[in-house]
């Protein structure tokens, strides 16, 4: 556990006692504090009081009273689409509001590491899709060089639930937009943006307000090293705004679309060979085409950057490759679960919106598409250029009727559900063709989460494949 600095003897409010805010109310209590804890749902609730919390109802008037700060969940607005009540009587109180990422930054570093010859390292992602990916190969990369290394944020760990590291060691940090957007402290040593495209926009009010939480982390996180992908213009401008000239290469560009150029330092991917370059010579190249855990082209793009990030830490090359080919991958993220008679079954239940479904789709030459679920703002026309790698689409979801629409003259059928999609997929599949779920949609009219969906399409491969 870290405990949070500068709360001993401070009354600190906590709204959302899931992962996050029950872990930061054990890190405030750890650092000292009188904590406030507070949960719509009942259950949470009666978890957080077997820990030894007493819930305080913060939803009445003058809760807020008294307090120091208000720390809220990720899943908790608090601006758009419309603020929470228990934000909004913070404000009026004048009661700063803050989450467990920005206590972390302020809490991280202690008087020990002045004994240090080496201080411990924090690499944290963000973007729109690959960043779990991206930040797991980071932490294998580092793991596989013997480096001490820890995984939390929106993957693995509460970030205040993690060890302190020792001298060398390193956290790697997945962040959502939604922790960015309101840390009151960002300080990574190295800051890496995979990509942007429209997700969660009711959230931000807009793409903008998406683009400037994910901007966060680097202009006001001020990391000794930016690495970030340039395939998009939100890209291309945040390196233009960290950089200082052409030549600054404490911003490393990214990308696994083009060649990239200049006296600078820049990682990218073209035909399944990665290659990193500075000041205008190549310094090493990696052949990302055989490697199993990291498929298609989207998949050499988190490669790029983990690298980059790697790089930035001094490990060589070949140690980053052999760790690459070591990569399993991660659940419900281009994960190859079965092959049966030359057709493989791919679980991408990650796929949520549009972008990430068309890089999927990108990744493999003939596809039996399961897709749908609840659609999200944005639309679906980044889909459309691969419709070429589809044989035909198989609709999920209680609205896959409406989805469909989107499909124009692709030939697909409406299945509605898991069981009906994976059994006429596989029924029709010929070699050499992959049965992707990937559904360019969340999961929340048919399940609890993206989890629950990719679990239940693999309970449903094996079960069509021991008929």
């Amino acid at each position: 556990m870290i405990p949070v600095r500068g709360v001993n003897g401070a009354r600190v409010a906590v709204l959302g006692l899931g992962r996050s805010g029950l872990s930061a109310a054990r890190a405030l209590r750890a650092g000292g504090a009188e904590v406030l804890p507070w949960d719509d749902n009942e259950a949470a609730r009666a978890a957080a009081e077997a820990e030894g919390f007493a819930p305080a109802d913060l939803t009445r008037a003058g809760a807020l009273e008294g307090a120091a700060a208000l720390i809220l969940s990720p899943g908790i607005p608090h601006l758009y689409p419309a603020p929470n009540p228990v934000v909004a009587a913070a404000w009026a109180a004048g009661v700063p509001v803050d989450n467990d990422i920005g206590l972390f930054f302020r809490s991280f570093a202690t008087e020990a590491w002045e004994s240090f010859d080496s201080p411990p390292k924090v690499i944290a992602v963000t973007g729109s899709n690959g960043k779990s990916t991206t930040a797991a190969l980071i932490h294998h990369v580092l793991a596989a060089s013997g480096r001490d290394s820890q995984l939390a944020g929106n993957i693995g760990r509460g970030v205040l639930d993690i060890d302190p590291p020792g001298e060398g060691g390193a956290v790697v940090l997945e962040l959502s937009s939604y922790q960015t957007e309101l840390a009151r402290a960002l300080t990574p040593d190295i800051a890496v943006f995979t990509n942007l495209s429209a997700d969660h926009l009711d959230r931000h009010g807009g793409l903008g307000g998406y683009f400037a939480a994910k901007r966060r982390l680097f202009a006001e996180g001020g990391p000794d090293r930016a690495v970030i992908g340039v395939d998009e213009d939100e890209g291309r401008f945040l390196a233009n705004q960290m950089a200082e000239g052409p030549g600054d290469d404490r911003v490393i560009r990214v990308s696994a679309e083009a060649k990239l150029a200049g006296p600078g330092w820049s990682v990218f991917a073209r035909k399944g060979f990665l290659a990193e370059w500075r000041k205008g010579r190549q310094v090493a190249s990696i052949d990302l085409r055989g490697v199993p855990g990291l498929p298609g082209a989207h998949n050499h793009q988190n490669a790029c950057a983990a690298y980059a990030a790697a790089r930035c830490l001094g490990i060589g090359p070949r140690e980053i490759e052999r760790a690459f080919n070591d990569f399993a991958g991660l659940p419900h993220r281009s994960q190859l679960v079965a092959e049966a008679g030359g057709v493989r079954f791919v679980n991408d239940s990650k796929a949520t919106n549009a972008a990430s479904a068309a890089r999927a789709l990108a990744a493999f030459p003939r596809i039996r598409w399961i897709c749908g679920g609840l659609e999200k703002e944005g639309g679906l026309g980044a889909l459309t250029p691969h419709f070429g790698h589809v044989a035909k689409a198989y609709v999920i979801g209680r609205e896959a009727a409406g989805f469909a629409l989107h499909l124009r003259d692709l030939p697909h059928e409406l299945c509605t559900t898991m069981a009906a999609a994976v059994a006429r997929a596989a029924e029709e599949a010929e070699a050499g063709e992959v049965v992707l779920l990937a559904p360019a949609a969340a999961s929340f009219d048919q399940y609890d989460n993206f989890e629950k969906r990719g679990e239940d399409f693999i309970a449903e491969v094996a079960r069509v494949l021991q008929r």
